[in-house]
């Protein structure tokens, strides 16, 4: 286990995120936060404590849902999720993420599936991570072309939810709501400031010398790799899969 695979450490960072959290809902097509929430779980059942509920849409063992995405609104807008996952194709500074297109509204030139319920979820669950692996200039923009959910209100808007952080592949931002904007938490093994700096559109505030994300210890790791990988694979069997196979091998070191 010498070996830790770049996603294994957003899995592990994302179970750091959600420790508190008594629900988490997981949208479809989302196989690393549902892992990271499984591994919270984990973990606490493991420490003889209560781990959080998960709800995944899509799933026939791990969704408590039985009217798909209604549910689920009806029990954010109850306060009874406390944390959730948003992406989009572009995010911003402000925490706005995009998930309709490029260039200017109507007129498109590349389309994404749709804001969906993606604003209603950002203000009423408290905890929002953003996640998005893809980490360059091209995702992780000054400005969305389109906001499809704000990261900020105005003042004396009625809202408990709101982004605390977002994840991607090259590093750990927190979501400040005093400053409007996010600061640079740590960077993952193999970047630093610099490479950071170079990836993202969007101006950040960071210490000199950035922290580096805390790698998972061994047993962590077994508990990934045996028991995680095993529930996930109901409902995410093709990613169950790939990171087994990927870790049975060498991994290409990030540059």
């Amino acid at each position: 286990m010498t070996d830790i695979h770049p996603r294994e450490i957003l899995i592990c960072t994302i179970a750091k995120l959600l420790d508190g959290v008594r629900h988490v809902a997981v949208g479809a097509s989302s196989p690393i936060p549902a892992s990271g929430a499984m591994l919270l779980r984990a973990l606490k059942q493991q420490a003889g404590e209560t781990g959080p509920r998960i709800s995944i849409l899509g799933s026939v063992e791990h969704n408590f849902f039985t009217n798909g995405s209604a549910e689920l609104f009806d029990c954010a807008g109850q306060g009874r999720i406390d944390a959730f996952f948003l992406g989009g194709g572009q995010i911003d500074g402000q925490g706005n993420i995009n998930l309709v297109g490029t260039g200017d509204y109507p007129q498109t030139q590349v389309r994404w599936p749709g804001s969906f319920g993606s604003a209603y979820l950002y203000y009423v669950v408290p905890r929002v991570i953003l996640f998005r692996e893809e980490h360059t200039p091209r995702a992780m923009v000054e400005k969305v072309d389109f906001i499809s959910a704000p990261g900020l209100s105005d003042e004396g808007v009625y809202r408990p939810g709101g982004p605390i952080a977002l994840l991607t592949s090259k590093a750990l931002f927190r979501f400040d709501k005093d400053r409007r904007g996010f600061e640079l938490e740590s960077v993952h093994p193999g970047y630093d400031l610099a490479a950071i700096k170079e990836a993202t559109g969007f101006k950040f505030a960071h210490d000199d010398v950035p922290a580096q994300t805390a790698l998972p210890d061994p047993q962590v790791l077994k508990l990934l790799r045996e028991r995680v990988y095993d529930e996930v694979a109901e409902t995410y069997p093709d990613f169950a899969a790939q990171m087994r196979r990927e870790i049975a091998q060498p991994l290409p070191r990030a540059s």
